[in-house]
């Protein structure tokens, strides 16, 4: 897959409920250009950090999709090994409202006073508002189906604009003035009067690309809006078909379902995960998941997957 590896997710854990089969709780690790952010902190996820040379440099956001311990119980350490690296600057935290007096009680009860401040941020807050919305990234969340609210989250490049053609600039030789003007939609008028369109003389930027991240939840269609024509997702699959019942009853998906949301939403890519104890051997899971939707892979643990 040859692209650009300034937006890319890393797979620090794809385990569901405990770590089995060399498999570790969920957590990963979102680079979008010089930022990163932190999708899930389950118990160990620092260690995985250390073990996999993922970078914390410019680690300022922390996203928490829901309040079951695998999925947030490595926070805690995380926090205070920062705060014992003499981390001074803020940290975003993004999480359900309830873990904010949690976490308040564990430093009160260790008597830790951090070096830097804990921005904490209730998801409740951001039904209708993105998490960021600047010049270069869109980060939303949206809502899952499980047990207990639980968000989903998702990364979009904003849209770049026009860039001027290389040919045009070395015939016209336009002035500063006259550059920023076209990048703002402007047409041009040459010294000898000729009159050009912007989309003559400029030429459409790539596509922006967009990530996905949707865990736990159960089969759910009003996410496929959320991510539509996504590049990539990350899709539970706890579960083979063949243990669908058990999978409503905990509020999980099969592959099956996780490939037939990838397949109606025309995303490009699917990545699956949060694989219960009960396979050693995730092969039947990628099968199931491909005969619906074939451009389904299997999340692996280290493992940086460009956007």
């Amino acid at each position: 897959m040859n692209r650009n590896p300034a937006f890319s997710v890393t797979i620090l854990g794809n385990s569901s409920a405990a770590p089995a089969n060399n498999r570790h709780l969920s957590a990963q690790m979102i680079l979008f250009e010089n930022r990163r952010f932190l999708v899930d902190c389950g118990e160990g996820t620092q260690n995985r950090l250390v073990e996999l040379h993922v970078r914390q440099a410019n680690l300022d956001h922390i996203l928490i999709s829901h309040l079951h311990g695998d999925h947030f119980y490595g926070l805690f350490g995380l926090i205070s090994t920062l705060h014992l690296y003499g981390r001074e600057k803020p940290l975003a935290l993004f999480a359900p409202a309830a873990l904010k007096e949690l976490l308040i009680e564990v430093l009160k009860v260790s008597e830790t006073r951090l070096m830097f401040q804990v921005e904490f941020l209730a998801l409740e807050d951001f039904v209708n508002t993105p998490l960021i919305n600047d010049d270069r990234l869109l980060l939303e969340c949206f809502p899952v189906n499980h047990r207990i609210a639980t968000w989903g989250f998702k990364f979009s490049e904003q849209p770049k604009k026009r860039k001027i053609k290389l040919d045009f600039i070395e015939k016209f030789d336009p002035t500063i003035a006259q550059i920023k003007a076209i990048k703002s939609g402007e047409g041009f008028v040459s010294n000898d009067g000729q009159t050009f369109a912007n989309d003559e003389i400029t030429e459409a930027p790539r596509p922006s690309r967009s990530y996905a991240y949707c865990a736990d939840t159960a089969y759910y269609e009003p996410i496929i809006e959320v991510v539509q024509n996504a590049n990539l997702i990350y899709h539970e699959a706890t579960f083979d078909s063949s243990m669908e019942q058990i999978a409503a009853d905990k509020f999980h998906s099969t592959a099956k379902q996780a490939a037939t949301i990838a397949q109606k939403a025309r995303v490009e890519r699917l990545l699956i995960g949060h694989f219960s104890a009960r396979y050693k051997d995730l092969t039947p899971l990628l099968e199931e998941a491909r005969e619906i939707f074939p451009e389904t892979y299997l999340s692996e643990e280290g493992t940086s997957y460009p956007i």
